[in-house]
């Protein structure tokens, strides 16, 4: 395994983390909880120390199965989680809100659902676009005080937001989407993000499955799977006119990875943190197979000539846009 800082600050963490949004069992397809305990296990064993959850994840099933399959070990690791996003009822709509009182009650219950006193990490998963950087930095420094979380950040903010919010709280990541399907952040906020000191935690590494090699034209997903409305945050990558040219394309890249006698999971996982500013790369994750496949995406190096030819073979990509998500 290979350990980063986050960002400037003195957290160490695995280079590759364990995502935990499959393991909420409602937007990815079936996953089994028992399958996940495993997995998790497994993961420690291989050093991978950093694993991210949300309270949104299967609304609040995610953490706790990722409580559970913690269980002793809960102190090996560094455990983060995100709040300011809220429901009324489970499966039913759910709104971003980054008040102080969303925050600090969703803490509480993030903190119940994983049975523990404290995360590592706390993020505010989304701004809300209503509350003042100062306000919500102010939040975050309350909890970081109250010694429920050690270290505070943010996820989805811009450069902008990262440059207000930095003024009152010292944040140490910034965790957005990072593939070679969408390079917005990397373009508009990565450069502001290592100038602050914050590190990146980069999700979907694997393009929510596109590199993951095991798609193909014919690929089809179930209706409560979020991938079905061919939307991928903001881009329309799994349109039924962009998705056969988006599988062409990994298709390809599988290609390059045979070449460098590795996969296409481990390239898609190699390439992302081949960029410094990235700290962690979060591989979500269903079986052990899976985690103990993808930590070998830290053995594959990707030289310039090879990172060229696979910007070259993106820009036959379809569905991509510019701007950072909103």
């Amino acid at each position: 395994m290979q350990y980063r800082t986050m960002g400037s600050s003195d957290l160490t963490v695995s280079a590759l983390g364990f995502g935990c949004w499959e393991m909420g069992g409602n937007q990815y397809g079936e996953v089994d909880d028992e399958e996940e305990r495993r997995a998790v296990q497994h993961a420690i064993d291989l050093g991978v120390t950093l694993f991210d959850t949300a309270a949104v994840y299967g609304y609040g099933h995610s953490e706790e199965v990722l409580g559970r399959a913690l269980g002793s070990r809960r102190s090996e690791i560094v455990l983060v989680t995100k709040g300011g996003v809220t429901w009324e009822e489970v499966g039913g709509p759910i709104t971003r809100t980054a008040t102080r009182e969303v925050l600090v009650k969703g803490l509480e219950d993030s903190l119940r659902r994983l049975g523990t006193d404290y995360v590592d990490l706390f993020l505010i998963h989304w701004p809300d676009g209503k509350t003042p950087e100062a306000e919500m930095m102010a939040t975050l420094n309350e909890l970081l005080r109250s010694g429920k979380t050690r270290y505070i950040g943010v996820s989805n903010f811009t450069a902008d937001m990262l440059r207000a919010s930095k003024q009152h709280a010292d944040i140490c990541a910034n965790q957005v989407g990072y593939n070679l399907f969408d390079r917005r952040w990397e373009r508009q906020m990565f450069p502001t993000a290592r100038a602050q000191g914050i590190g990146i935690m980069a999700y979907g590494p694997m393009a929510h499955g596109l590199l993951t090699g095991t798609f193909t034209a014919d690929t089809t997903f179930l209706d409560w799977d979020w991938r079905s409305r061919g939307d991928a945050f903001g881009q329309a990558l799994f349109t039924p006119e962009n998705f056969p040219r988006n599988v062409a394309v990994a298709d390809q890249l599988k290609d390059v990875a045979a070449r460098l006698d590795t996969t296409l999971p481990k390239l898609a996982i190699a390439w992302v943190l081949s960029n410094s500013a990235v700290s962690v790369a979060l591989s979500g994750t269903r079986t052990s197979a899976e985690i103990a496949h993808n930590v070998g995406a830290l053995d594959v190096k990707l030289d310039q000539a090879r990172l060229a030819e696979i910007d070259q073979i993106m820009s036959g990509a379809a569905g991509q846009v510019e701007a950072t998500p909103a």
